[in-house]
């Protein structure tokens, strides 16, 4: 009987623990794969899961971002960052700098959208073919590094990095997949 009760909570040591071997700052600049960045799915959705990592959930301030800040401040490329955010398969650290500009350009990033009050920069860095290895489907793998404002965060520069996995366009033969074909997540 007893060890019906404990069940859930080992299942959720062994998700915490899963997840405290999550590389932020390797996600954030792009040093990841898709499959890394799904261990980060079971924190999205509670919030509980990112208290335990000490992650401490913040209000959202855009509809589109979950908020933390981090107990212990990571490096990311070359700056402390404790507030992080994550929408979708993208996953930030916001910095306290009002021009995200010089960021850009320091990462050799393309721009994409330049104006007064918005800007937006980011280069592709990992398009490949994968096979499913659940599914068998043939699919494409994207990791994207990108730099930008957001008008809900002035004052603040978001970078980081958006990993997906497509299907390729109508029509579209993929190439050869992937000698390391996407491996199930978790």
């Amino acid at each position: 009987m007893r060890l019906i009760r404990l069940l859930p909570l080992l299942l959720t040591v062994a998700g915490t623990a899963q997840a405290q071997n999550i590389d932020l700052p390797a996600l954030m600049e792009c040093r990841q794969s898709v499959s890394e960045f799904a261990a980060l799915a079971p924190i999205a959705a509670d919030p509980l899961k990112a208290v335990a990592l000490g992650w401490r959930p913040l209000p959202q301030g855009n509809l589109f971002m979950n908020e933390y800040i981090l107990n212990t401040p990571i490096t990311v490329f070359g700056r402390s960052a404790e507030h992080i955010a994550m929408a979708g398969g993208t996953i930030v650290a916001l910095f306290d700098m009002p021009d995200p500009r010089p960021l850009a350009k320091e990462l050799d990033l393309e721009v994409g959208y330049d104006a007064p009050d918005k800007f937006m920069a980011g280069r592709e860095l990992v398009s490949r073919d994968v096979i499913d290895a659940k599914s068998g489907e043939a699919l494409i793998e994207s990791v994207i590094l990108s730099v930008s404002n957001v008008k809900s965060h002035p004052g603040k520069t978001l970078a980081g990095c958006t990993y997906s996995l497509d299907q390729p366009a109508e029509g579209e033969a993929p190439a050869a997949p992937a000698a390391d074909a996407l491996k199930p997540a978790g």
